[in-house]
């Protein structure tokens, strides 16, 4: 019988103290904020926070439309072992960094498989979110799982938007991703992860991935 295991990220970190109970909790990557967002953060918040992870936890950056500078600085002031983008950036613009691209993609009335194409052989892997218009970044709120079908062809497919404790179980159970992305569903405030939620979510993950593997 194979095993699930569904990798957790936990996103929107600002602090080390919120990093270090998510890495606890069982955590496999911890992410940072480098775009525009209530949860922004600058090179030095972002290498404090990340301070304490283990070397065998992922350290990802996330950006919006950044230059390959930008990118580069907090690669370097960070130790980010992958950057993910949730922007426009093209499949070139994921050739051109020095470490493994997490691309987002906003899932939308008119997402098919198709929309992930392009990306083949250019994104490590593809981050699933909620499209909203005129917003980037990550959107609070779940999208329709239906429309992503088995994710087919991707081992390395991420879901994001509006997962929390209560509902990671059912998004595991439809869609058996590679990982599961949260931020928001974990907060006490924008920022500020409620630690007890972090607990919550990483256990509900688990809980999930025995009931799939038991099928």
């Amino acid at each position: 019988m194979s095993v699930q295991r569904t990798r957790i990220k936990i996103c929107g970190i600002t602090r080390r103290e919120d990093a270090d109970v998510a890495v606890a909790a069982g955590a496999d990557a911890i992410g940072v904020i480098f775009a525009p967002s209530p949860r922004q953060v600058t090179l030095a918040q972002a290498a404090a926070a990340l301070a304490g992870v283990p070397p065998l936890v992922a350290r990802v950056g996330v950006f919006v439309d950044a230059t390959l500078d930008e990118i580069d600085a907090a690669v370097e002031a960070c130790g980010l072992t992958a950057v993910q983008f949730s922007g426009a950036e093209t499949p070139a613009a994921c050739r051109a960094v020095s470490r493994p691209v997490i691309k987002a993609l906003r899932v939308g009335t008119d997402f098919g498989s198709e929309c992930l194409e392009p990306y083949r052989g250019y994104a490590a892997a593809l981050l699933l979110d909620t499209y909203v218009t005129g917003k980037a970044g990550g959107t609070s709120q779940t999208f329709d799982w239906q429309r992503a079908g088995e994710l087919p062809g991707w081992a390395c497919a991420i879901v994001a938007g509006g997962l929390n404790p209560s509902n990671v179980s059912a998004c595991i159970t439809a869609l058996r991703p590679y990982a599961v992305d949260v931020s928001s569903g974990v907060e006490e405030r924008p920022g500020i992860k409620d630690h007890d939620k972090v607990r919550a979510f990483c256990a509900a993950v688990r809980t999930a991935d025995r009931g799939v593997s038991s099928e």
